[in-house]
């Protein structure tokens, strides 16, 4: 029981450095923030919008949940629903990215 725990948290951990990594390199490339949309010029952009907030989306939504709501002060409700969102969302990164990766490997 506790090896499958210890294999859900590694994919989450997998599944929050990829949203960390293509967080940064988005922001870094593109020269804005990172935000949840699926919006775009063409289909083309549209697409690539709609692809980095899947892959990206469990370091926008922790980043979210980090923000104060006006005054100076976190809610600790806010944080807490979007840490539960993005652990969970990292997980389905995670397992995508794993996968893709033992494919390519071969194992």
């Amino acid at each position: 029981m506790s090896i499958e725990f210890l294999i859900a948290l590694y994919i989450v951990g997998v599944g929050l450095a990829v949203s960390g990594i293509g967080t940064y390199l988005y922001q870094l490339v593109f020269k804005q923030e990172a935000i949840l949309r699926f919006d775009g010029e063409s289909y083309l952009g549209a697409f690539g919008h709609l692809a980095m907030s899947f892959f990206c989306g469990p370091m926008i939504m922790l980043h979210m949940g980090w923000r104060s709501e006006g005054q100076s002060s976190l809610s600790m409700s806010g944080v807490l629903l979007s840490a539960f969102i993005a652990f969970g969302w990292s997980f389905i990164t995670g397992l995508l990215a794993l996968s893709v990766f033992l494919s390519v490997i071969g194992a």
